[in-house]
């Protein structure tokens, strides 16, 4: 099991454990957490799994494809150096624990 941390910008945090090969978005909107539409179903042609990661773990992520690079240029909340699509992040090949903050909004 690999464990996601999402927090949101009241100060609440949803801690998941998700099983290996499970996307940030797809365990966001599986366990319902508030902030991940995940509209596209993770294909990266929405950005609605918008997240900031954490700075102590970006070294550990792959890079950025193309396509999430596109996307994350179309994100509503403004992108950063920690910007990264969550359906782009998945448990047990790029993490076994993250940390990520919510945007304000997502659409």
């Amino acid at each position: 099991m690999a464990k996601i941390s999402f927090h949101h910008s009241d100060g609440n945090v949803d801690v998941l454990d998700v099983d290996p090969g499970t996307s940030l978005m797809r365990a966001a909107v599986t366990n319902g957490v508030d902030g991940i539409v995940g509209e596209c179903g993770g294909q990266a042609m929405c950005a609605t799994c918008h997240v900031y990661v954490r700075p102590e773990y970006l070294d550990g992520l792959p890079a950025i494809s193309d396509d999430e690079e596109e996307m994350l240029d179309c994100t509503t909340e403004d992108r950063n150096e920690r910007s990264r699509l969550g359906c782009q992040i998945k448990a047990g090949d790029d993490f076994d624990t993250i940390e990520v903050d919510l945007p304000a909004s997502q659409i």
